[in-house]
C-alpha cells in the first residue's frame, strides 16, 4: 500500500515588518496604492502542501511519494528529502524556472500580506504513476489545474483511492472540474470555508457533496472537524496542544495522521483521531514542518484525548 502526495514543494519566505500596514495605507487612496515596507528580518521554511503532508508521515515511519515539479533552487529542499528517505521519482526538474515560493510579510498586528510565485509548478507533472493500483492512496492537493484534474481522473481508473484536497485553489476550478473530481473520490477533505466555495461554484449542498464522494471531512480549526459518512456525521474535537505557536500547517499535518490511520486500517473516524493528533503538535511550533514527535509520543497523546 502507497501513498502518492501531489501538491506543492515550496520555500515559505517569512518577512517581518516592525510596525502596522494600517498606518502606511491611506484608504482615501487605495485606487493608486504605492507603498514599500522596510523588512526587519527575513526567515526561510520549507513547505508547500505536498511537502508538509510528507514531514509528518515520515515523523510516523510512511515513505510517501512526492509528486511535484520544482526549479532549479530545489537543491536545499532536495538534500532534506533524501535525509528523509523518500523516493524522488516524482520530482521533475524545471531548470528554467523558480520551485515555487511563497512571500509573506506580517506586520506587529498579525496582519499578512502574501505574494505566491507557482513557479515550476505552473506546468503539469510528466510523473506516469507506473505502481499506482488497488489500495493505494493518491492524495490531489493544491498545484496547477491540468494535475488536479488529471491525478483524481487517473486514481480512479487505476482503482486507487482518492483524496481530493483542493484547497487554495478552489477559484481556478469551475464547478464542472470540481464534480468530475469530487465524484467518486474515497474522500473530498476541506475547511467550512473552502466547502462554502466548493458549494457556491458547483450549486450543490453539503449532503449532496457527501454523497458524490464515499466520505466528506470539514476541518474547522480549534473547533475540531466532521466526518460525513454514510449519511452519518461524527464531531472530532480538536485536540489541546501543550501552546499555540503557530496554526500554519496544522491542516497538513492532519492529513498526515489521517493517512496514516488508514494505512493502519482504522476507521475513517479513528483516523480522523489520528489527525487531530498530529495537527496538535504542528501548532506548537513556528512553521510548517518545525514539530516533532516520537511515535510513542503521539500515541499517549491520543490516548488521553480519544481513550
Amino acid at each position: 500500500m502507497s501513498i502518492y502526495l501531489t501538491g506543492s514543494l515550496a520555500y515559505d519566505r517569512i518577512m517581518t515588518f516592525p510596525g502596522k500596514f494600517e498606518e502606511h495605507i491611506l484608504p482615501e487612496k487605495i485606487h493608486t496604492l504605492n507603498v514599500c515596507f522596510l523588512i526587519e528580518s527575513v526567515v526561510e521554511k520549507l513547505g508547500g502542501t505536498a511537502g508538509n503532508i510528507a514531514y509528518s508521515l515520515v515523523l510516523m515511519a510512511e515513505k510517501p511519494v512526492i509528486v511535484s515539479r520544482v526549479g532549479r533552487d530545489f537543491a536545499r529542499y532536495r538534500e532534506v528529502i533524501q535525509n528523509w528517505g523518500l523516493s524522488q521519482e516524482g520530482l521533475d526538474l524545471d531548470a528554467d524556472e523558480f520551485t515555487a515560493g511563497a512571500y509573506i510579510t506580517t506586520d506587529m498586528a498579525n496582519n499578512q500580506i502574501t505574494g505566491f510565485n507557482p513557479g515550476a509548478m505552473r506546468k503539469p507533472s510528466p510523473y506516469a504513476f507506473p505502481r499506482l493500483g488497488k489500495g493505494d492512496y493518491l492524495v490531489a492537493s493544491p498545484t496547477n489545474v491540468e494535475d488536479m484534474t488529471g491525478h483524481p481522473r487517473l486514481a480512479k481508473q487505476k482503482g486507487a483511492r482518492c483524496i481530493f484536497d483542493p484547497g487554495q485553489q478552489i477559484p481556478a476550478l469551475n464547478g464542472e472540474q470540481l464534480l468530475e473530481a469530487i465524484s467518486g473520490a474515497f474522500l473530498l477533505i476541506c475547511n467550512d470555508y473552502e466547502l462554502e466555495l466548493i458549494s457556491k461554484a458547483t450549486g450543490k449542498s453539503r449532503a449532496e457533496l457527501a454523497s458524490l464522494a464515499e466520505s466528506l471531512i470539514v476541518t474547522r480549526g480549534g473547533e475540531g472537524s466532521t466526518v460525513y459518512q454514510s449519511g452519518a456525521e461524527t464531531v472530532i474535537p480538536a485536540v489541546t496542544p501543550r501552546r499555540v505557536a503557530d496554526p500554519t500547517g496544522a491542516g497538513d499535518a492532519y492529513r498526515s495522521g489521517l493517512l496514516k490511520g488508514l494505512t493502519q486500517g482504522k476507521s475513517l473516524v479513528d483516523a480522523a483521531k489520528l489527525g487531530a493528533t498530529c495537527a496538535s503538535f504542528c501548532v506548537e511550533e513556528q512553521g510548517t514542518q518545525e514539530h516533532s514527535f516520537t511515535w510513542d509520543e503521539l500515541m499517549q497523546r491520543y490516548s488521553k484525548h480519544f481513550g
